[in-house]
Order: C-alpha cells, then structure tokens, then sequence
C-alpha cells in the first residue's frame, strides 16, 4: 500500500473568508485583457474581492511587465497587511528573473499562501526554501477564468482556501520501483514542481534543493532524450541525494519525431529513472499541466506509506 499524508498546519497560512482579499499578479508571461477579467470574475464567484495593480501589463520583451514592475506588483502583495492570498494570473516565463530581488527581502510577519504552478515554480521554490513556508501549487487565475477547471477541482479549492475539510484524498497512484513497494513509512515534506524550472536553478544562489523530501515533479512538451537530460542534470548536481522520494505527476505531449514504437518516449525515460534509483519512484499525481489537476500543499509535514495500493492523502489542517 502507497499512501501519502500532507499534513497542513492551520497556523501555516490563515482560512479565507467571503469578502477577503486576493492579490493577482503576473510574475511571468502576459495575458489578454479577457482573460484578466474572466480571472476577476471567477474570485468574485468564490467570494473574494480581487486586487490587481493598474499597471500589471506592460511593454517587455518577454513577460507581463519589466522585471522591476513585475517586481514591485508581487513585493507589495508580499507585504500587504489587507490580504492573505498571492494567486498568479498565469506561468509562460519570467519568475526566475525575478530572484536576485526577492532574495533581498526580508520574510513578512504573517504567512500568505501564494498559488501557481508552472513557471512559477521558481516562486514555490523560493517560498519553501529562503521562508520555510508553504505554499499551493495549484491552478492559475487565467486558467479558472476560462472555466478549465473541473468541478473536482473547483471543490478542491474551496475546501482547501475555506478549510472546510481535514483532508483532501489522492487515488491511483503506481508504484514504479521495488523501493516503493516495500511497505514501511516516510516522513517529510512535499516540495518540487516543474522539471525544467527545477534544472533551470542548479548553479545559481537559489538552487533548488530536494533532501530530506518528497519531490513531486511534473512538465510539458519534452520529448524522452530532454526529460532524461535534465533527470540526470538533477542527479550529477546532487539533488538526489538525501532525497526521501520521487512522484511523477503529468508529463504532458513531447511526442517523438520517429520513434514509432515509442511515441512518448519520456515513459520509459521515467521507467528506467526508476529502476537505477534508490529511492522510492511512484507516478500518478494529478499535478502538473493535464486536463485535471488538482491543487497540491508544499512544504507541509507529510507522511509516505509504501507497499502494493497507492493512494494520497492530503490533510488541510
């Protein structure tokens, strides 16, 4: 049996209640005006009141804004006193251009829970390691706004952001090496995110760090021979070592030009990442950037039961 048990202390971040506010800002990639104010519209529907700077679109090269007002938008959502939720609007790219200044400041008094996924992963990061605190790796705002999510995943939320549970329960998920179905039990937070923002932090003062942890890991559009590349980059850097577990969420398109036989050759990369590690290996996690994910506590308490029957556990408070 596989059993893995997130235990969100209540004191980590506060519950919401109607009328609170949520702070949106785009740390990455732009959006269109529509899906802003789809995005708005959704946190009205769940009973919170949006805040988002004037001036969160702007002229860059790359991202939403230059990096000193994407900056600004997301330090003075760190510090706001009115708010207790940081929900980015969308990933695409830039979070990581953004570290050198969040690296400068100081932790706040009161714990925000920030929301995002993706590029933003170099957010959780961030959060997880230089704060120690948590954070929800989850939908983003432009998504929602859309109506991408499911009702599942809706539910997920509001139970999550209202604590109206104690849990949140994961089925089906596979054991993949003969470590994980040994039965004995792990003890340790769930950290991780994008495979390639992940890779991206080796070699830098933030580089992302996995030991005492369970990393849970997910991407999109990478053919086998990349996820093998940055898999082994991830290994060679060490981060593996003193790692408590590896759980594959989804790992979405990456079809291969001419292999026939193999058309996502990336599953047998993650087989075979498996059966050399020396660590418990599972996949399943809906996490990550498939039609259905739902929403995922970093850097909480959490406990792995291995054996033969996989399943998740995700407690609230």
């Amino acid at each position: 049996m596989v059993v893995l048990v997130v235990t969100m202390k209540r004191q980590a971040w506060q519950s919401l209640e109607p009328g609170d506010i949520v702070d949106i800002v785009a740390p990455a990639s732009s959006s269109s005006a529509k899906d802003l104010n789809n995005a708005l519209r959704f946190v009205h529907k769940m009973g919170f009141v949006p805040r988002v700077p004037k001036d969160i679109f702007g002229k860059d090269l790359l991202c939403a804004n230059t990096d000193s007002q994407r900056f600004k938008h997301l330090k003075n959502a760190i510090y706001a006193k009115d708010s207790k939720v940081i929900w980015s609007l969308r990933g695409g790219y830039g979070s990581l251009r953004l570290m050198p200044a969040l690296y400068k400041l100081k932790k706040p008094k009161h714990t925000k829970l920030f929301i995002g996924y993706s590029d933003t992963t170099a957010l959780h990061n961030f959060f997880n390691q230089q704060w120690n605190s948590p954070s929800l790796h989850g939908t983003m705002l432009e998504e929602l706004g859309r109506g991408d999510a499911g009702q599942r995943e809706l539910r997920d939320f509001v139970q999550v952001l209202f604590q109206l549970t104690d849990k949140l329960n994961f089925d089906n998920l596979q054991a993949m090496n003969s470590h994980a179905r040994k039965i004995h039990t792990i003890r340790a937070p769930v950290v991780g995110g994008n495979l390639a923002i992940l890779a991206s932090t080796l070699g830098t003062p933030w580089n992302f760090s996995a030991k005492g942890k369970i990393l849970a890991l997910e991407d999109i559009g990478e053919r086998g021979y990349r996820v093998d590349r940055m898999l082994v980059q991830l290994e060679q850097a060490g981060v593996f070592k003193g790692v408590r577990s590896v759980i594959f969420g989804d790992f979405v398109g990456g079809e291969e030009n001419k292999a026939e036989d193999c058309k996502y050759l990336w599953r047998d990369v993650q087989k075979r990442f498996a059966t050399e590690a020396k660590f418990p290996v599972l996949k399943g996690l809906p996490f990550g950037h498939g039609a259905f994910q739902r929403p995922m506590p970093f850097n909480t308490s959490a406990k792995l039961h291995l054996g033969r029957k996989c399943y998740l556990q995700v407690a609230i408070k």
